[in-house]
């Protein structure tokens, strides 16, 4: 079986999980972790026994050139993170998660990539991701008809983090109710920072555009303390697609999935990051991606035990 090399950039939730998926992986080696310099030396246990750098050069000298970096930064921050590494030749795979600016982010990192002769997997969690894989599939099968993805109830680490970036919030978890017909409600629960209120809280995180558009209900919470008794990391989805094959009607498909949010993502990351080594230069998300691709071992053994 064909070893890749793994750096992870970032040890956030899913950094801690990506270090698991990675060293669990039957292919994969994982050369370390890339933080800050001045979190090097804390959360021992979540580095799993790798070595830690404050940049990639520094983990280059002591192991190598990685085949591939999972980049596990705040989603915002991915677009430019995986566009100076593309531009040095170094594949990536992210878990970007703004919807609305895919199209924008994969031509910039396509440019990226090809001038760098690099991979890059983007938008690779769940969703986007494999949802997103799960969406053409059902088109597919049904080209006519309707389609709606309802997420949750769970902690979307997207929305926790953009909430946490809102001035005047000291620590936040945001919460996806599912409404139904592909309609969700947040609830974000905050700690402020000292002088703040509630009040002007809420209309800053209301006027972001991770939270715009969906209704929104914000509670505070005293401490972090009593934040993290409703920081559950589990999340799901329920996509239902009514639709027609052909000129046959009433077809009914369903896919159902409860998860770890982070070590789904992570998993998937991981699995892009195999995928990564065997696809050409170049932004691909994961519907792009062929799944033999994502698995490891050999082609026609995957095919023997799947098909």
């Amino acid at each position: 079986m064909k070893e890749f090399t793994l750096a992870v950039h970032s040890l956030g939730n899913i950094g801690c999980k990506v270090v698991e998926a990675a060293l669990a992986a039957p292919d994969c080696r994982c050369l370390g972790v890339i933080r800050r310099a001045d979190s090097l030396g804390t959360r021992a246990q979540d580095l799993r026994g790798l070595p830690e750098y404050a940049s990639l050069a520094d983990l280059e000298a002591a192991q190598g050139r990685p085949d591939v970096i999972a980049l596990c930064g705040p989603s915002r921050s991915i677009p430019d993170t995986a566009e100076a590494f593309l531009l040095k030749g170094y594949s990536c795979v992210d878990s970007f998660d703004v919807h609305t600016d895919i199209p924008q982010s994969v031509a910039r990192l396509e440019k990226a990539a090809q001038s760098g002769k690099a991979v890059s997997i983007t938008a690779a969690g769940w969703d986007p991701g494999t949802d997103s894989v799960m969406r053409a599939l059902f088109e597919a099968m049904t080209p006519t008809g309707v389609t709606f993805t309802n997420f949750g109830r769970g902690r979307s680490m997207g929305h926790s983090v953009a909430a946490r970036a809102i001035e005047g919030v000291a620590d936040a978890v945001s919460i996806t109710i599912p409404v139904g017909g592909g309609r969700h409600s947040r609830l974000v629960y905050v700690v402020l920072e000292d002088g703040q209120n509630l009040a002007d809280v809420t209309a800053r995180i209301k006027a972001d555009d991770y939270f715009a558009h969906d209704p929104l209900d914000v509670r505070q919470c005293r401490d972090r303390q009593e934040l993290a008794f409703v920081a559950d990391q589990s999340h799901g989805v329920l996509m239902e697609r009514t639709g027609a094959s052909g000129m046959t009607d009433n077809q009914i498909l369903k896919f159902d999935m409860r998860i770890n949010n982070p070590a789904l993502t992570a998993q998937v990351l991981v699995s892009c990051a195999r995928a990564a080594t065997r696809m050409p230069a170049g932004c691909h998300t994961l519907i792009d991606v062929p799944p033999v691709k994502l698995l490891p071992g050999e082609r026609m053994d995957i095919i023997t035990r799947m098909v």
